[in-house]
């Protein structure tokens, strides 16, 4: 049977076109790193709240300090010390200080902070041997944030700087997409799991790991409904149950062959088909529909397209699920270290090694490409795309380039 494949663009836009951001809850701050806000961010105070000390040292006025030297030092009676967490007892009044620690609200009458190196105390009063400016070392109120600014909004998503952020405001909780539910079923009767000795003619079951992993690697941890032999009716009974989650990723049993069953079981459960067969090497034989709220993935089933797939289709869709507005990584050009060969009209996605190389990117691949060569995404931090045609790419040349992962080298 012929397979009528689409682009890696159709596809994803077909894809996308049945994802939509999921319902909104209510979730402890803390839990909430990389999820997406499903409400706006207003500030009820400002941040800082008052004007504080940016290091420790004394609060004092600064006209006291004018001509202070080593040899000449301006002397000032301490009148108190303010520790941080506790408000001033008095305000500053002319030739006095108050020894302050960082982060302690700063007294009235005061307008600079002097730094404890620049300065020596004896018997209740301090050496100022500096000259310093009226609002020296002082973080004023407001600063960071004003109360009554929106910070964040619909759409944000929280990383470690935004939930930081967000604490500092005094919100122990926030609304924000949830996270898709996702469900994994590995076909095959050649699969093992990976505690069980293998026998003749089996393989350990790898697919259901990685494609765990690459959904931990956005904040959602999946169920592993386990591995379903090559039996019409077990598949149907498995993928029956996968359905009851958001997203249903199964991996093998979506080619042509006797014992593929995937593509007939979507039809027995009612699965709208968007598509099936992408041009693409490797990774060919990607079913996609949508059964009620249900996105059902029919993955390939060698290891490299199954992780293929999940980065160019699935990926997508789960952060469209969860809200983010973008879903795709940046795409660049390189220069590509060897030769590339691609003969026929399917676009090769080569797994490389990419750099940088007086400013420019460079990309050379990881070794064998095959489908079943999972070490080739081991030394991977890209992803490259040789259209196909009559010869590929030749060293020297450009091509287009996805990057995983940001461990780069600058040479």
């Amino acid at each position: 049977m012929a397979i009528d494949l689409i682009s890696i663009d159709e596809a994803r836009a077909r894809i996308l076109a049945e994802a939509s951001p999921l319902a909104t809850e209510s979730r402890p701050l803390a839990d909430a790193l990389g999820m997406v806000l499903g409400e706006e961010i207003v500030a009820a105070h400002s941040v800082p709240r008052f004007d504080n000390a940016g290091m420790d040292g004394y609060a004092v006025r600064s006209v006291d300090t004018i001509g202070g030297t080593p040899d000449s030092p301006r002397r000032l009676s301490v009148v108190e010390t303010i520790p941080a967490g506790r408000a001033p007892a008095r305000e500053l009044g002319s030739g006095e200080a108050a020894k302050i620690m960082t982060g302690a609200p700063v007294p009235q009458g005061a307008d600079a902070v002097i730094q404890s190196e620049l300065t020596e105390e004896s018997d209740n009063e301090v050496l100022i041997f500096d000259s310093t400016d009226p609002g020296k070392n002082i973080r004023c109120a407001g600063e960071d944030v004003m109360a009554g600014d929106r910070v964040m909004g619909l759409g944000d998503a929280l990383g470690p700087a935004e939930i930081g952020l967000i604490a500092s405001l005094g919100y122990p909780t926030v609304v924000v997409h949830r996270r898709p539910r996702v469900a994994i079923v590995s076909t095959g009767s050649e699969l093992i799991e990976v505690d069980r000795p293998l026998g003749p003619g089996q393989i350990h079951n790898s697919n259901s790991y990685s494609l765990q992993a690459q959904c931990r690697q956005l904040g959602i941890d999946p169920m592993m409904l386990g591995i379903v032999p090559d039996d019409y009716e077990s598949t149907l009974q498995l993928m029956r149950k996968g359905m009851e989650y958001d997203v249903l990723l199964t991996s093998g049993g979506v080619s042509v062959g006797q014992f593929d069953f995937v593509k007939d079981v979507h039809d027995e459960l009612g699965v709208e088909r968007r598509l099936w067969g992408v041009r693409m090497k490797p990774g060919k034989p990607l079913a996609f529909g949508v059964r009620g709220d249900t996105l059902v993935f029919g993955l390939p089933g060698n290891p490299v397209s199954v992780m293929v797939s999940f980065e160019l289709f699935v990926r997508p869709a789960l952060l469209r699920l969860m809200g983010h507005r973008k879903t795709t990584r940046p795409l660049y050009r390189a220069i590509i270290t060897e030769d590339a060969a691609n003969s026929d009209g399917r676009v090769f996605v080569v797994r490389v090694r990419a750099w940088r190389e007086n400013g420019c990117w460079r990309v050379s691949t990881t070794g064998p490409q095959g489908s079943g060569i999972l070490r080739s995404m081991v030394g991977a931090n890209g992803l490259a795309f040789v259209p196909g045609g009559s010869r590929g790419v030749r060293a020297g040349e450009e091509v287009d380039f996805l990057l995983l992962r940001e461990d780069l080298e600058e040479l």
